[in-house]
């Protein structure tokens, strides 16, 4: 009985376009192709692994072909030649590895066969399969023949990597990109063939392995041999996942609720029970991020489309959601994403993992202080309280700044419990509150200064009074300059003086050749000698911004550069003269050099 055994992805191939899977825009395009008599002579077929592309091929020789094709355009299965074809037998379809036959003499012995008119059907259908791997010769060997074939013959091309076939052979092709199967097409293709096969199968199983397979469906088919002989017909969710070496959801779904809960031991524990099992810390931390993907998915009705999981855990997925707020979904996801890039680095490998579920434990945490911090500070604005004209204290609010606890490479703030602080009694709000300017101490009578019992609104005059008396007291005021020439060649000196002081010759050296212009008041231009000196212009350009506008107290500056080449040094290039301008300029100086050529009839050579 095992003699007789074929697998899956061989006995349950398709035999007519009707029966392809998930390639609907490939098979109706043929068939149309086929009823209007519109075949081209040469077709490629690209596309990943396993979605049909040679077996598109074999059905499109194989109908093309056909004696008596069906009302709908395909072949009958019944005629001498269909026949032959399924028995491998038909001497109208040629199929080459290009993998193994790569050279220019197996190209030119298949163009040799193409001279030979078939002796029964229409056409000669040669399947070159993984043409990629056709060396360059081969390629231009098969150009002419590929271009101008005979009448009957057709070229079927398959590739999983168009991208290293020659543009040549791609202009002389109809080319036919193939997709990657749906998990939808694929499930129901596995339910169809277990009911075929007598298989108890589990729909959450089969999306396991729809989803598994990533779009192929010939893996797809293997996988469910491999699990079907594994529970012998009887296929679970639990065991395929036992058998596929992939973490339960379930998994995912206590993490979750320790991470809620801030249950660092409990999210520790549960990870060495998944690590006694087997799984390497990778898959963990890629089956979370995936888990929390579908979470996010799950806050949006719209993009519940997204979401690609069995139908019977979505409920679950769409409950958990709720519980998870979108901050701590979208912090958790840049941590792990973080880890992630950095396992491969890490030489502790599961503390790498533990200390990123860890931060995640946190996350909700942080992500509630933060919002806290966010609101309370957005409320305690008071107006700007009573300054005295002798001396004014800034009044400031103190925030606190978490510290920063690093694990790995990434680092998380971990927000401590706020310090009790004295309660800061308020008064009560009022319509448009305005800032009041109260002395501290009466002031006599000959002041200017209201008297403490008196209060005045702060006028625009009075507040840069204000400003500068406290730019005075604490004396960081820089004392704002007219930009002058004088005043910037002062500054151009100190800047190559700092520069000196640095012992950045080369720098030094390039800015020593260079000098300074103000074509605007608020404008200060470089001159340059040349391009690779004003290349350190434009590299230093934000340095000397800052550095002219703190020796200035011009706040708004700017700095530009132009190249001026000095002509006053160059000497003008000597034109190197011919021997016959030689001569003239010779004549003109002495006259009767060109007598004497003209008395004694002297023909000069040149």
């Amino acid at each position: 009985m095992s003699d007789n055994y074929i697998v899956s992805a061989r006995k349950y191939r398709p035999q007519t376009f009707d029966t392809v899977v998930g390639q609907e825009h490939i098979t109706t395009t043929l068939k149309n192709a086929i009823k209007h008599q519109h075949l081209a002579h040469a077709y490629l077929f690209c596309g990943p692994r396993g979605v049909g592309k040679t077996t598109c091929a074999r059905i499109l020789a194989k109908t093309i072909n056909c004696e008596n094709p069906t009302a709908d355009t395909e072949a009958c299965g019944i005629c001498p030649t269909c026949v032959s074809f399924n028995n491998n037998t038909s001497f109208n379809v040629f199929e080459l590895d290009a993998a193994s036959n790569n050279s220019v003499d197996d190209i030119r012995n298949l163009i040799d066969q193409v001279r030979f008119a078939p002796q029964q059907g229409k056409y000669k259908i040669y399947i070159i399969d993984e043409v990629h791997m056709l060396s360059a010769a081969a390629f231009n060997a098969f150009l002419k023949t590929l271009e101008e074939p005979p009448p009957y013959a057709i070229f079927i091309l398959a590739t999983t990597e168009k991208h290293k076939i020659l543009p040549t052979i791609l202009s002389r092709c109809q080319i036919f990109d193939f997709k990657r199967i749906t998990t939808v097409d694929i499930v129901n293709h596995l339910h169809s063939i277990a009911t075929k096969e007598g298989v108890v199968a589990q729909e959450a199983a089969l999306h396991v392995i729809a989803q598994k397979s990533e779009g192929c469906m010939r893996d797809a088919l293997s996988m469910l041999d491999r699990i079907v002989s594994f529970t012998n017909g009887m296929l679970t969710y639990s065991n395929t996942m036992e058998h596929l070496n992939l973490l339960d959801a379930d998994y995912y779904f206590k993490l979750v609720d320790h991470m809620l809960s801030q249950d660092v031991s409990g999210t520790l524990l549960l990870l060495d029970q998944v690590l006694e099992k087997g799984f390497e810390g990778d898959v963990i931390i890629n089956g979370l991020a995936e888990h929390m993907r579908n979470l996010l998915l799950c806050k949006d009705p719209r993009m519940a489309k997204l979401l690609d999981v069995p139908n019977d855990h979505k409920q679950v997925y769409y409950e958990k959601a709720n519980q998870a707020p979108p901050s701590f979904v979208l912090t958790a996801l840049n941590v792990i994403n973080d880890s992630e890039l950095q396992y491969k680095n890490a030489t502790n490998k599961r503390l790498h993992v533990e200390m990123c579920l860890i931060r995640l434990c946190y996350v909700l945490q942080a992500t509630k202080m933060q919002a806290e911090d966010v609101k309370k500070n957005s409320s305690n604005i008071v107006p700007q309280p009573a300054v005295s004209n002798a001396h004014m204290q800034p009044v400031t609010s103190t925030v606190n700044v978490a510290p920063q606890v690093s694990a790995g490479s990434a680092s998380m703030p971990v927000y401590m419990a706020p310090a009790q602080a004295a309660p800061v009694v308020a008064e009560p709000a009022q319509p448009k509150p305005q800032p009041v300017y109260t002395p501290p101490t009466p002031q006599p009578a000959n002041s200017n200064m209201p008297p403490p019992s008196q209060a005045r609104r702060i006028s625009k005059s009075l507040l840069g009074e204000i400003e500068n008396e406290v730019n005075n007291t604490t004396g960081n005021t820089v004392v704002q300059k007219e930009l002058s020439q004088e005043l910037v060649n002062e500054v151009f000196e100190k800047y190559k003086q700092t520069l000196r002081d640095q012992n950045r010759s080369v720098y030094h050296a390039q800015f020593s050749g260079m000098t300074v212009e103000v074509p605007q008041p608020d404008e200060v231009r470089f001159i340059t000698p040349n391009d690779l000196t004003d290349a350190y212009v434009k590299e230093l350009r934000d340095v000397l911004i800052d550095f002219f506008r703190t020796h200035t107290g011009i706040a708004a500056l700017r700095v530009t550069s132009e190249i001026r080449i000095d002509t006053s040094n160059l000497k003008p290039q000597e034109k190197i003269l011919s021997r016959p301008e030689i001569y003239e300029v010779m004549a003109a100086k002495n006259p009767n050099l060109a007598k004497l050529k003209e008395g004694l009839n002297m023909q000069i050579d040149y």
